[in-house]
């Protein structure tokens, strides 16, 4: 059922496997989780081509097996990395779709669209996806959406960042804020506790969030008044349910191989009817201690049948399990708090459903039960939803008078002396907006120029850390080493994207940029990317 509302903001979760949109309602007094066409409240976070359309959400998930090549998931874990990246090479392993380089290593997924091979960007597939939950929601508003706040994980870097809120222009969407996803599922558990009148003055809460693609753990404390402050966060984001499912795949392939004497690991048909098996299977196993795989033809008309039990499933991803719990601990150490301060464990995030995983977390929080009052699957986009209302002046008073104080997820520095070594101007966990400045002086007798190399992460040399961007502070007067300096000042902006800028002190030249600019697609590429496809 249509309903017409004046013009709001949306909020989305723009997962790895899923995505999922809500809406704050002024009339209802709440957030509705809005359904997609087929009326589900999830969406797959699929695209696909094929000789006559192109599909997106259940339409392209539901013809992957039979159209494997031209079929993109996961497309989260291209944005804004590098091609050369060695997870990503490894994942780029494992899909039957193409993934070439393109320029400045750029990764680029190539799809056979009427006969004609395209090249799609990670943020052009990505809008797509976005384009696809606008128009659900516009269809169940009935009027245009434009205003948005997209999460993100709390791990995603600078780029992957600048990345999504490309990907958000490209969907014409008006990207109000980029907002973490443990942050924005810790709204949605906030706004609900702070209804309660026997809430303390404040409470310690730790989010455990495993999607499909990316695992987040956040630690905030949420007061009375609706403040919503990040003490730290931690995670990887590139580790989730397509990792238990890639090791229960690769586990069958070992075991038709050993069988049948035959190895279908190259064919992507037969790899893409098992990942389905395997990933329904895995659904099981949360509620079952064993199951079956069965695929009628999977490889050279060979039927396949596989019993599977909890145990061994438990068995393959125990490394997996066991980084989380790590993960756990190093937020907390971050936050200087110990777990025994922590009043609830909230869990988001599909993967959450693991037996395993509530029996580890349950055993690390002893004799802390785990929350699970609010649904797993919906709580990002619920939270981005009050976000998006409270940016967009609508929203009751619990929404108007909450305050959120985020943090940056990575270190932020440029590289100084001869040695590569990364100077930290700004530490991770540091509460954002933020403005740090430094001083760096020249290395050598009569430098002329002083280039500024920035870099994110936590390694003390700058060639294990993440690349952002340089620029270079030209006319330096002659001098000896250690007699000409620069400042270089760091401001990262609420959606945790960076500007740096330097300024020589003696002549007062000054160079500034847009960190992300370096990623970010020109006006000209988004009239070029609109034109390649029109959906």
């Amino acid at each position: 059922m249509s309903r017409r509302v004046q013009a709001t903001a949306i909020g989305i979760d723009l997962g790895t496997t899923y995505s999922c949109v809500a809406v704050w309602f002024d009339q209802h007094n709440r957030v509705e989780i809005l359904p997609n066409e087929q009326g589900n409240n999830i969406t797959p976070s699929c695209f696909a081509c094929n000789d006559t359309e192109l599909l997106v959400g259940e339409g392209a998930k539901n013809q992957i097996t039979r159209n494997p090549n031209n079929t993109v998931f996961d497309v989260k874990r291209l944005m804004g990395c590098r091609f050369s990246d060695k997870r990503l090479q490894k994942d780029i392993q494992s899909w039957p779709f193409k993934v070439i380089e393109g320029s400045s290593d750029k990764p680029m997924i190539v799809l056979e669209h009427k006969g004609i091979d395209k090249e799609f960007s990670p943020e052009e597939i990505s809008s797509m996806i976005l384009k696809n939950l606008k128009k659900a929601a516009e269809a169940y508003l009935g009027t245009i959406v434009v205003d948005a706040v997209i999460t993100v994980p709390a791990y995603f870097s600078d780029k992957q960042r600048q990345a999504t809120k490309d990907a958000g222009m490209l969907a014409g969407l008006n990207v109000l804020r980029l907002i973490s996803e443990p942050t924005a599922a810790a709204i949605a558990y906030g706004l609900d506790k702070l209804a309660d009148s026997n809430h303390p003055p404040q409470k310690n809460v730790f989010i455990f969030d495993l999607g499909g693609g990316t695992f987040d753990v956040s630690l905030l404390t949420i007061s009375k008044e609706g403040a919503i402050d990040v003490k730290s966060v931690g995670g990887d984001t590139h580790l989730g349910g397509e990792d238990f499912d890639r090791l229960m795949v690769n586990s069958c392939v070992k075991d038709f191989k050993k069988r049948q004497k035959k190895d279908m690991s190259g064919n992507s048909k037969s790899m893409g009817k098992l990942k389905v098996a395997c990933e329904k299977a895995k659904r099981d196993l949360s509620s079952t201690t064993q199951t079956s795989i069965d695929v009628d033809s999977l490889y050279e008309g060979i039927d396949f049948s596989m019993k599977f039990t909890r145990a061994k499933f438990e068995e393959l991803n125990a490394d997996f399990f066991t980084k989380c719990i790590e993960h756990v601990k190093k937020c907390l150490t971050d936050g200087n708090m110990h777990k025994h301060d922590i009043d609830d464990i909230v869990l988001v995030g599909g993967s959450t459903r693991i037996p395993k995983i509530q029996e580890l977390l349950s055993a690390f929080f002893y004799p802390k039960t785990l929350c699970k009052s609010i649904n797993a699957d919906e709580a990002v986009a619920y939270g981005a939803a009050i976000l998006a209302a409270k940016l967009s002046g609508s929203g009751n008073k619990a929404v108007t008078d909450m305050i959120l104080v985020d943090v940056t997820p990575l270190s932020l520095g440029i590289e100084t002396g001869k040695s590569d070594k990364m100077s930290v101007l700004i530490p991770r966990n540091t509460p954002i907006p933020i403005v740090k400045e430094g001083s760096f002086v020249t290395l050598y007798d009569y430098q002329t120029t002083l280039p500024v190399r920035v870099y994110q992460g936590e390694c003390k040399k700058t060639k294990d850390n993440i690349f952002l961007d340089e620029f270079t502070l030209h006319d330096v007067p002659r001098a000896r080493a250690g007699k000409e300096a620069m400042n270089v000042c760091f401001s990262i902006d609420a959606n945790g994207i960076l500007n740096v800028s330097a300024e020589l002190r003696s002549t007062g030249n000054k160079v500034s940029i847009i960190i992300s600019d370096s990623g970010k697609v020109s006006k000209d590429d988004i009239e070029k990317m609109l034109r390649k496809v029109e959906l």
